[in-house]
């Protein structure tokens, strides 16, 4: 009996000994599970932060509690009756045309289709990175049976919305302060605006999958979009479009700057102008000073003066008529 004791005792020590001790490496972090329940937390707080990011009524759907996260390092030591999970808290990067149920989709993985404004049917590249919440590793693990299912179709429907309702800032629509604008009816073509601007979009997509944090324990750290091509059969149209839109913007340029040289010629013209009517006024201002001076004095230094003017334009005459009094 004895043997049959220290013989379970054996095994058991062999059997749960060697795998109650593990370790977490550097950019891992682990979670452990007591009879299938998730240890929390006992910190406060972290959770109501993320819950910001949603809006009213998803606040009671996403209120995931916060569990206790076992940091890098070890050995560790385990129950049992308890399980490790453990997670990559890596940043990764994968294609925004993956779909992870159904991998040969969106012509397998490398282009995402996207209707715009003017009804035309897109191909999207480009990629997007993101990583696991420490501070909410709930509904990855056990709240969401696909979160990076749920995730990407998150990001596709909020990108598919923004492509469809586009458009470009003001600012880049039409000057209405310039005489020679254009309509943006004219030139407002969706595929050409979303190109100018993949920037803003991408800062858009980053502002909107904000909440993928609260909702599925992934944090969107950047969304690359590199690439937006029409359809084959519309390409050569915009070509065209594109080449007379740059025709008609370098004759408005060219005719601006003409504009803008003639009107700093008719500046500089007026301003010389009027120098020179101020240069030919000045001795004549100086002379009616000088006169009303001479007027002034008591001892007939106007007369005075008068004379010698006489006198000196007689030196320069040939000829003089003098009037005789009747």
């Amino acid at each position: 009996m004895i043997g049959i004791l220290t013989g379970i005792l054996a095994w058991f020590l062999v059997r749960y000994g060697s795998t109650s001790l593990f370790t977490v490496d550097q950019n891992e972090r682990a979670i452990k599970t007591s009879f299938g329940r998730a240890i929390r937390s006992e910190v406060i707080g972290g959770i109501d932060t993320l819950q910001s990011t949603l809006r009213e009524d998803e606040k009671a759907r996403y209120n995931f509690p916060k569990l206790k996260v076992i940091q890098p390092g070890g050995p560790y030591f385990k129950w049992p009756w308890e399980t490790v999970h453990k997670v990559s808290i890596a940043t990764q990067t994968i294609n925004m045309a993956y779909d992870p149920d159904q991998p040969e989709a969106n012509k397998q993985g490398k282009a995402l289709e996207a209707v715009t404004k003017d009804q035309l049917n897109t191909a999207l590249i480009g990629q997007i990175r993101y990583r696991l919440s420490e501070n909410n590793l709930y509904p990855f693990l056990f709240g969401i049976k696909k979160p990076l299912s749920h995730m990407m179709g998150y990001f596709v429907a909020i990108l598919r919305e923004r492509i469809a309702n586009f458009e470009a800032p003001k600012s880049q629509v039409v000057d209405t302060s310039s005489p020679l604008n254009i309509s943006a009816d004219t030139i407002g073509v969706s595929i050409n605006d979303l190109r100018k601007n993949l920037r803003l979009l991408n800062d858009h997509m980053t502002r909107e999958c904000q909440s993928s944090e609260a909702r599925y324990g992934v944090i969107l750290d950047a969304s690359l979009i590199t690439g937006i091509e029409p359809p084959n059969e519309v390409e050569s149209a915009l070509a065209a479009i594109n080449t007379a839109h740059n025709h008609v913007s370098s004759d408005i340029s060219l005719a601006q700057a003409s504009a803008d040289q003639t009107i700093e010629q008719s500046k500089k013209a007026v301003e010389i102008e009027t120098l020179k009517a101020q240069a030919e006024a000045e001795p004549l201002i100086q002379m009616s000073k000088q006169l009303a001076l001479l007027k002034g004095t008591s001892s007939g230094g106007l007369q005075v003066y008068m004379r010698n003017i006489r006198l000196g334009l007689f030196k320069k005459a040939r000829k003089v008529f003098v009037g005789v009094s009747p």
